[in-house]
């Protein structure tokens, strides 16, 4: 095959590029009218606006191994406008952002409450939000073999920043575990089904939170150890063995694990309140299991 193509001018042309038209506006940014600033009554005060999904490389810290990991966030950032101001400034918001990406942003809370004050300070107003979500990466060993690998579970930070009332801190983590059904164990003359199953927590953190607490590893700890099994990344089998019977040892619903997650979480001190789920996706049923509980401690 052999096809003369037209000059790269003459093909843009074809698909409808035409040549830029006379410039009347200004290019410089003190001469351009500002929209998001103007001021008028344009009827309703906003709780949120800003900009969400997105994404830049953190520093996470962990009191498992990998103790100093790189992971990829995904950022949402907002802030409340009056009912006299028609917008924000989105770019701000950018500009924050890339000023501590510069820097090696680590999701410490010492950093992300500097973070959403600077931020209020920087768009002017009496307050923040910043929502970040990651995986987070932690090795397991094989229970017989210690050979490792690397899982990971979903975690989000939510702080909520006000000049008045200052910091509220939530946090949440998403850990994968196996279930052993106790119905199927009960009435099957051998073996039971069992089922990867899901239990998320979400949790308010009283003020005396500090970040050598590490709430990741606690969580995840509350998650696994009321969990018929761990789920493993490297499994031989001896390995194996250990896990299949450990499962049939604590048979669990997921009415059970619910009950038994917050009952770990509720012991903690510097938990104010709490909600967790548990969902198990079914391995003989088309459907999947699901199970929740809220505590608000000290009401």
């Amino acid at each position: 095959m052999n096809i003369k193509l037209p000059p790269k001018e003459e093909r843009l042309k074809l698909f409808g590029s035409v040549p830029p038209g006379v410039k009347t506006k200004p290019i410089n940014k003190s001469e351009m009218i500002d929209l998001q600033n103007q001021k008028n009554k344009f009827l309703f005060a906003l709780n949120q606006v800003g900009i969400s999904n997105v994404k830049q490389p953190v520093i996470l810290n962990s009191l498992l191994f990998p103790k100093q990991q790189t992971t990829i966030a995904t950022f949402t950032l907002t802030s409340s406008i009056p009912y006299d101001k028609k917008g924000t400034n989105m770019s701000r918001f950018v500009e924050h952002l890339e000023e501590y990406r510069r820097q090696g942003f680590t999701l410490d809370f010492s950093n992300l409450h500097d973070f959403v004050k600077e931020l209020t300070e920087r768009l002017n107003q009496k307050d923040a939000r910043l929502q970040v979500e990651f995986p987070w990466f932690y090795e397991r060993k094989g229970p017989a073999t210690g050979l490792t690998g690397l899982n990971h579970a979903k975690a989000k930070i939510i702080i909520n920043y006000d000049e008045e009332q200052g910091y509220k801190k939530e946090v949440s983590l998403t850990s994968g575990i196996t279930t052993l059904c106790p119905c199927s164990k009960e009435i099957s003359e051998y073996s039971a089904h069992n089922q990867r199953g899901y239990v998320t927590m979400n949790v308010q953190l009283s003020p005396n939170y500090n970040d050598a607490m590490d709430w990741k590893k606690v969580l995840l700890h509350a998650a696994e150890s009321n969990a018929s099994s761990c789920i493993h990344p490297v499994l031989k089998r001896p390995d194996e063995k250990m896990v299949t019977e450990q499962a049939y040892e604590n048979p669990r619903f997921v009415e059970d694990i619910v009950r038994l997650v917050a009952a770990d979480l509720y012991e903690l001190e510097w938990v104010e309140s709490f909600t967790v789920e548990c969902k198990n996706e079914e391995s003989i049923h088309l459907h999947d299991a699901i199970a929740s509980l809220s505590i608000q401690k000290n009401s």
